[in-house]
């Protein structure tokens, strides 16, 4: 989450020695800034996870984020949703009650604060021709 108004005030004036006044204006472009370096530091992490040789690595890039409010998304038998999921692939079923459920996550999605940063690419379960 960004920093309220009052931290983003201090860090205004702790840059500027405290002399110059801090209005609306400043604070706002404080904020875009912020969260324009939080999304492109999200984006260094996940890009840094993907690559990650070490399983430990790999945990700690995932808890640091998580310690920021960025969780991951693994939707394995879930409903599948092209709003929020990307079929990377199929599973061909035998079972109509798995048609169109998530049959694994291939590449984990991550979540900022409940918004989408980056969707799980998945491999949905498809009835096998001939059967239901």
């Amino acid at each position: 989450m960004l920093p309220d108004l009052a931290a983003a005030r201090r860090r205004i004036q702790m840059t500027t020695g405290g002399t110059e006044p801090v209005d609306a204006a400043s604070e706002e472009v404080m904020f875009d800034l912020a969260g324009g370096e939080r999304k492109k530091l999200i984006q260094l992490c996940l890009y840094a996870l993907d690559r990650a040789r070490s399983a430990g690595v790999a945990e700690r890039i995932v808890d640091g984020l998580a310690g920021v409010g960025v969780v991951p998304v693994r939707p394995d038998g879930q409903r599948f949703d092209p709003a929020v999921h990307e079929a990377g692939g199929t599973e061909p079923t035998d079972d109509p009650a798995l048609a169109g459920l998530v049959a694994e996550t291939e590449v984990v999605g991550f979540l900022d604060h409940g918004a989408p940063v980056r969707p799980p690419i998945v491999t949905v379960y498809t009835l096998r021709e001939g059967i239901g």
